[in-house]
Order: structure tokens, then C-alpha cells, then sequence
């Protein structure tokens, strides 16, 4: 695989040294030297042709020099011999760039003749677009100021650390069911993405015009979605699974690759750091009913940091967690396709500080599933805001749902009577109407802005309604400290955080 940090470009000239032995009264008695061309041209990351250079010498070689710009690279010495040769590799650095680079090969004879010949290399500029194409199985650091382009689904493998500096921006190609896109970060894997305030690491689709410094697509509606795949991190922390399997394999890849795989009995799994990320325009289906979620968590250990957050019209869910015990700080969704915020398989962790602000197409702002095997445990979700629709719902807890959800302020959802009961917030089934009852399923200190005309009843169901309370818009004393998402997102550029 070739090495797509390697910011060398080795251009490789192999030059012969050849002698003939000729009389010293010969006129032709002299060192020469053929075969060099005057230039070549070369770009960052590519190699020029191989250059052949031929000397006679008919009294024998004494030294053969080689510079580059003026500085002797190499001096090799000979005794006499009439015959020889040399090769010459030369790796030039991405300092060469954009410059002419001097070759000079000298050779001198024992009774002191020399000949020189002047080789010229143009190196082009600095390529700042790398394809990936190929899973990473070794160490990379992925560079501020470049643009990292996936060519399929790839994976950072087991044992192995990518690092992406800040200000650095992933484009995944099109490509839909086995071909569709994504980095995926293997169990044992470990990603060291950590953008800034000033420049936060952004993953989109190819087809986002969006170059480094930029904060919003110059070119993408926020609403275009299932462009390309997603982010997916998976871990060894525990989960609860169907059967009580020990691993599973995460949504959204298929069952061949095995380096989908999730789960293990390490709550405290490290997989790394997300600081400061954005990710747009994914969710490409992989199969029917099988997107990619804009970030996926599948089985994250509580040492792995994930903080600041955005996740932009994905075509599935924004973020969805699948067991694990990692806690995320600071989270924005805007435009989901399908759930805001989704969580699995007995996911321990916290959620604190989240913004969602649901689209035309976004199902519910929360939904939450129970364990799917005997293993229980639940999550919080708190200090929130979610800016509803005429489509979207508060929440939806099912299937066994466990957690605490509070200080979460929720705005501008629909009457329920008049939409088909949309925009509200239940509970589904006898295990969840149960955890409810018994204190395992907890709700504190909920604040809802109501459509006219709107009970608190009509939206908070099964009893819900008594941990709720009605607030005129600007009056709320829950929610999210919009500020931490200001200086950076998308979402704040867009003004979608100012009447919050």
C-alpha cells in the first residue's frame, strides 16, 4: 500500500559510470560525459524516468562528486579504475516544491581533467489532495491543510493510530451498498482527531466544494443528504446483545467485513479523541433499511474522548450509540434523516450539552431502545435543547428503554391531534411503561414550549407529563449552552443558534 502521509516524492536516477581505456597520446584522451538531459520535470508524489548516464576515462577515475544546489551529496573515490558504476537515488522532500533543483555530477580523471554536467529537476507544487484507497494498517498522520479523499469503505485496523491535525477535511466518494464509503475505526484501533475552535476537521461528500478555512459548503444545501457513508468507531466496552453474545457486528457494514465487529468486557476501552468534527451530507444505505449513521459509536470505552460535535442532513440517524460506556460533551444535529439522537444495546455512557435542530425529514428527536440481551444498564441524556417541526417527534422510548433524561428544553413541534400524533413524547410498550414506573426509565425537569391551543397531556403521554413543564418561548431555565458551538459549526454560521 502506498503510504498516503508520505510527503516524499523520490525521484530516482540511476547513472553508470563507464570507462574506456585509450593511450595517453590519444586526442580523445579525456573525461567525458553523455546521456544527462538538460531538465526533467517531476510533481509531489510522483517519480521521473530513470536517467542513464555514461563517462569515459581513459586514464582512470580519481573521485566522482555529486551536488545538489551547490552541497556535495556524495564523493566516492576510486584508485585508477578505468571502469565502474554508481547508482544514485535522490528523495526529494516536500520543501522541494515548487523549485528547480540542481544536479551536478562531476568526475575527475588521475591527471586531474574533470568534466561536469548540469542536471535540472523541476518539482511541482505540493499535491494537498491525497486519494485513500486501501485500509490503513499502519501508522498515519493525516495533514493540516490537505484534503484526504475516501475511495471506498476504509478502515484503521487493529493496533494501528491515525491521527488527524486540525483543519484537515475527509471526502468520501459516491457509493451506495457494498461500495458505499466510510472510515471506520477497528476494535484496537485507535483515532487521534483532534480539530480546533479555529479549525475543526470536517467530513462530507466529494461532491462539497468546501476547501480548508472554509466553515460552510460553498456549494451543498445543510438539507442534501446520503452522499456518502459516515464516521464509525468501534470498541471491546460491553453492550447487551440479542443472545448474549460477547460481539456483534455494527449497522451499516457489511457482515464479510469483520472489521465491523463490536463489544468485549472493557468498560474502560480506549479508541481515541474527536474534538472539534463536523460531519455532513452522509448515510449512503448499504442495504434496504441500512444506512450509515453520521457517527456511529459501537461499543466505545469510557476513556475514549469524544467533544464538540456536529453532525449535518444525514440521511439516518445523527449520532447513534450501540452499548459502550463513552461519554460525549457538546453535540449538535441539524437535519437528520431519520433520528436526531439514538441510542442501543444498553449504552452506559452520558450525553451533556446537545442542540438538535430536526429537518424535513427527521422521525423522532430521541429515540431510545432497551437492552437486547439480559445485560441492563441505562444512559442520561441532559442540559438540551430540541427545535421540533411539523414532522418530527419529542421522543420515543421502547423496547425495554432505560435513562435519565433531564434539564432538556424542547420548541416548535406541531399539535399532535393535528398531525397524526406527531410531536409528541411517549413511551412504548409494557418494559418501558415498566422501567417507568419502577424509576429505572427517569425524567427531571423538562421544559416544552406548546403550540397554541396545545395541553401539556396532548404531548407528554403516559404520565410523562408530570416531569414536564409549559414555558413561554425565552423563558425556559433548562437547555444548552449554545455559546461552546458558536465560533465553529456550521449550524451557528447558518443562524440557526441566535433566537435559541
Amino acid at each position: 500500500m502506498k503510504k498516503l502521509f508520505n510527503w516524499m516524492t523520490i525521484a530516482t536516477l540511476a547513472i553508470t559510470v563507464l570507462a574506456a581505456c585509450n593511450e595517453e597520446d590519444d586526442p580523445n584522451n579525456q573525461v567525458v560525459i553523455s546521456g544527462v538531459p538538460a531538465t526533467a520535470s517531476v510533481e509531489v508524489e510522483e517519480s521521473i524516468d530513470p536517467v542513464a548516464v555514461n563517462i569515459t576515462a581513459a586514464d582512470g577515475l580519481t573521485t566522482l562528486v555529486v551536488k545538489r544546489n551547490g552541497t556535495t551529496i556524495e564523493t566516492i573515490n576510486y584508485t585508477g579504475e578505468v571502469s565502474a558504476t554508481y547508482d544514485f537515488n535522490y528523495e526529494a522532500t516536500e520543501e522541494d516544491a515548487d523549485s528547480n533543483i540542481v544536479f551536478e555530477i562531476i568526475a575527475t580523471d588521475m591527471n586531474g581533467d574533470t568534466q561536469r554536467s548540469t542536471f535540472v529537476v523541476t518539482v511541482g507544487e505540493i499535491s494537498t489532495i491525497v486519494r485513500v484507497d486501501e485500509n490503513i494498517t499502519a501508522d498515519q498522520v493525516w495533514e493540516t491543510g490537505k484534503v484526504y479523499v475516501l475511495g471506498s469503505r476504509i478502515t484503521v485496523t487493529e493496533g494501528v493510530e491515525l491521527i488527524i491535525e486540525p483543519g484537515v477535511i475527509v471526502k468520501g466518494e459516491a457509493g451506495s451498498g457494498a461500495n458505499a464509503t466510510a472510515l471506520v475505526i477497528a476494535r484496537g484501533a485507535t483515532i487521534e482527531a483532534e480539530g480546533t475552535a479555529d479549525q475543526p476537521i470536517i467530513f462530507t461528500s466529494i461532491a462539497d466544494e468546501i476547501t480548508p478555512g472554509m466553515i460552510a459548503s460553498p456549494n451543498l444545501d445543510p438539507d442534501i443528504d446520503g452522499l456518502w457513508g459516515g464516521l464509525l468507531v468501534l470498541g471491546r466496552a460491553p453492550g447487551s446483545f440479542a443472545g448474549d453474545v460477547s460481539e456483534v457486528q455494527i449497522e451499516g457494514i457489511p457482515p464479510s467485513d469483520t472489521n465491523g465487529l463490536h463489544g468485549g468486557d472493557n468498560p474502560e476501552d480506549y479508541s481515541g479523541k474527536l474534538k472539534y468534527i463536523s460531519i455532513r451530507h452522509g448515510g449512503a444505505n448499504i442495504g434496504e433499511g441500512n444506512e450509515i449513521n453520521g457517527l456511529t459509536l459501537g461499543s466505545v470505552g469510557s476513556a475514549t474522548i469524544i467533544e464538540n460535535i456536529e453532525v449535518i442532513a444525514n440521511q439516518d440517524d445523527g449520532i447513534e450509540w450501540f452499548g459502550g460506556t463513552v461519554n460525549v460533551k457538546n453535540a449538535i444535529i441539524w437535519n437528520a434523516g431519520d433520528d436526531a439522537l439514538d441510542t442501543d444495546m444498553a449504552w452506559s455512557g452520558t450525553l451533556d450539552n446537545f442542540i438538535v435542530i430536526n429537518g424535513s425529514s427527521t422521525d423522532h428527536s430521541l429515540e431510545i431502545d432497551g437492552p437486547e440481551g439480559s445485560f441492563n444498564d441505562g444512559h442520561t441524556l441532559q442540559n438540551g435543547i430540541i427545535v421540533g417541526n411539523d414532522v418530527a417527534e419529542l421522543g420515543d422510548f421502547r423496547d425495554g428503554a432505560r435513562g435519565t433524561f433531564k434539564n432538556i428544553l424542547f420548541q416548535g413541534f406541531a399539535d399532535p391531534a393535528e398531525t397524526e400524533g406527531r410531536g409528541d413524547f411517549s413511551i412504548s410498550g409494557d418494559k418501558s411503561l415498566e422501567n417507568f414506573q419502577n424509576g429505572d426509565l427517569a425524567f427531571e425537569n423538562l421544559e416544552v414550549v406548546l403550540a397554541d391551543g396545545v395541553a401539556l397531556t396532548d404531548v407528554f403521554k403516559n404520565g410523562t407529563d408530570a416531569h414536564a413543564t409549559a414555558v413561554t418561548a425565552g423563558a425556559n431555565t433548562v437547555g444548552a449552552d449554545k455559546s461552546v458551538f458558536s465560533d465553529w459549526t456550521w449550524s451557528a454560521e447558518a443562524g440557526n443558534l441566535d433566537n435559541l
